[in-house]
């Protein structure tokens, strides 16, 4: 999932500021740029974790255009974070399913050259979060 993150630019006396606008509490720092992109995808991971742990619902990342459109964030620059969310949903279990040979096609032809869809259970389990955020 693509989770947007406003970026308060630093300088010589101050870090670079992450905030999370759709993980409440989430935000981190950096001496530099890069330094707090790296830090933004470790506080992620690390709420999400703990929200996980809690039996708390994983937060739906919103587009951009969103957050873009908050006066708050006026004149922010923006980047996003890819986090695989998959993880924090609970232990994996295996199921059989049956699908149409043609669409199992297409689903293995899609993976193939998409590989942050990284298999066809991850493809189907993105597809099916997206319509269950949309719900």
């Amino acid at each position: 999932m693509l989770y947007p993150v406003v970026i308060f630019p630093g300088d010589e006396q101050h870090a670079w500021g992450i905030d999370v606008p759709d993980i409440p509490g989430c935000f981190s720092a950096g001496d530099d740029l890069d330094d707090a992109m790296a830090m933004a995808k470790e506080a992620i991971e690390g709420h999400l974790e703990l929200l996980a742990e809690d039996g708390a619902a994983i937060p739906a990342a919103n587009k951009l255009t969103v957050h873009s459109a908050n006066p708050e964030y006026a004149g922010c620059t923006w980047a996003v974070v890819d986090i695989d969310i998959t993880k924090y949903l609970g232990k994996a279990e295996k199921l059989n399913i049956t699908l149409p040979g043609h669409l199992l096609n297409r689903i293995d032809e899609y993976v193939k050259h998409h590989p942050e869809q990284k298999s066809r259970s991850g493809f189907l389990a993105s597809a099916a979060l997206r319509v269950l955020q949309e719900a």
